[in-house]
């Protein structure tokens, strides 16, 4: 990854709105990052990354920002929300569980890439595995001129069936399919779990029979090809190395600050203390071996309406020395949400009607129309930013939505006036404003 913080922020643009300050701290941490891998392993191991605390309404982009992030950089990320951690009193769910769906994650990103470079390989074993059900083998001692006529048929049906000409035949084929566990798990219940799945394999070696055509057949043994192409060892290795470098986003960390009459809270203490060591750096053991959690970047986000980051203990705080103020969004910003980023809302509504054959057009001024009405809504009621724009615009389209049937092939323009009639009573009255809107 050797963009520079300038190109970040310009990748960022293109899918948030505003918050300039936010994204150039992410950029900036970012870049550290690849500055600090191109030193040597001494200086590495001591140039820790600078996790950050986001600070911000609902709805103004904070997950967003670091999902993208995380997805330019093809690094496994997390959410998890810290209030979650109370929720069963003191002890709470397991903190050390984001290490292991973090872990999970970079096993499923690392597979998907290692898959994707075997595609070729995969799909050759593939190939052969159902021309070899298609025309069974010839017994060991036919003579040689059959088994030359015999790979000229093969030959010639291997390319019938990476063609599809042969994709409604049926074959029989045979899957194995052991039980799952579950990887929440703490880890020597999983290593338990995982030994009597081991025993449950030898006594049921038979693998399940299935008839199913050429075409469903290539799905199915697509998984089993790829475990005999990929190596376990080297996926298991990359995707440790990938998760001791991915990011958690801890979400809500503003519940789990104490303040006032609720400073001896012992639950909301109790997370804060259980989240310190992880956040600090040290050795989670999870299904697939040790991850240290030293490199780990985690970004923590809460509005702290009630409460203020100086509420949480300070050695968390201390944890999070990067701090970014994220903006409310005004009238402008929700507009340019509903229309600037790649996959902006109004392209989305206009795809889905797209697919009944309506033709969704919306006038500058009924765009405006719109921000306005959800920028109002946020200021009558809870503020929840960018979100509010999908409850507005889906009271819009309701109508359309419901009777899209009776537009195909036709245009729907969606102009002020149209807006207006269906938003106009809900926002006027605040108390059906807040039900509603």
């Amino acid at each position: 990854m050797s963009m520079t913080p300038k190109q970040i922020v310009a990748y960022l643009d293109e899918y948030i709105v505003g918050q300039k300050d936010a994204k150039k701290t992410i950029a900036i941490a970012l870049r550290n990052r690849h500055r600090r891998m191109q030193l040597p392993k001494e200086w590495q191991d001591d140039i820790m990354p600078k996790n950050i605390l986001m600070i911000g309404p609902t709805g103004v982009g904070k997950t967003e920002i670091a999902r993208r992030m995380a997805k330019m950089m093809k690094l496994p990320f997390v959410k998890v929300e810290a209030s979650k951690y109370t929720e069963v009193g003191f002890v709470g769910r397991d903190v050390e569980s984001m290490i292991r769906d973090l872990v999970n994650n970079s096993m499923n990103l690392v597979r998907a890439e290692m898959e994707e470079n075997s595609k070729e390989q995969i799909e050759e074993n593939v190939i052969e595995e159902i021309t070899k059900k298609l025309l069974p083998p010839l017994p060991k001692n036919a003579p040689e001129q059959k088994q030359i006529e015999y790979q000229h048929s093969f030959e010639k049906m291997k390319e019938r069936v990476k063609k599809g000409e042969v994709d409604h035949l049926k074959i029989t084929i045979e899957i194995e399919e052991l039980p799952e566990g579950d990887d929440n798990l703490p880890p020597e219940m999983i290593k338990a779990q995982e030994s009597i799945v081991k025993i449950i394999g030898i006594f049921n070696k038979n693998k399940e029979k299935k008839e199913v055509t050429v075409k469903e057949a290539k799905e199915l043994l697509r998984k089993e090809a790829a475990e005999k192409v990929i190596s376990k060892e080297d996926l298991k290795k990359e995707a440790l190395k990938r998760a001791e470098n991915g990011i958690i986003f801890i979400d809500e960390i503003d519940k789990i600050a104490a303040t006032g009459n609720q400073r001896q809270d012992p639950s909301k203490e109790g997370v804060q203390r259980d989240l310190l060591p992880i956040v600090e750096g040290s050795t989670v053991n999870t299904k697939y071996g040790y991850v240290n959690t030293d490199h780990i970047l985690f970004i923590a986000a809460g509005a702290f309406h009630v409460s203020k980051p100086s509420d949480l203990i300070p050695e968390l705080q201390g944890r999070f020395p990067l701090r970014v103020e994220l903006q409310s969004l005004d009238e402008e910003a929700l507009y340019q949400i509903l229309t600037r980023p790649k996959h902006s809302l109004i392209k989305q509504y206009q795809k889905l009607l797209e697919v009944e054959q309506v033709n969704l057009i919306f006038t500058e001024e009924a765009l405006r129309e719109i921000a306005r009405y959800a920028f109002l809504a946020n200021e009558k009621t809870e503020d929840i930013g960018a979100r509010r724009l999908h409850t507005v615009i889906e009271k819009v389209l309701e109508d359309i939505n419901f009777e899209a049937d009776e537009y195909a092939g036709k245009d729907f323009v969606i102009d002020e006036a149209y807006v207006k009639s269906k938003l106009d009573d809900i926002v006027e009255s605040e108390e059906i404003t807040k039900y509603i809107l």
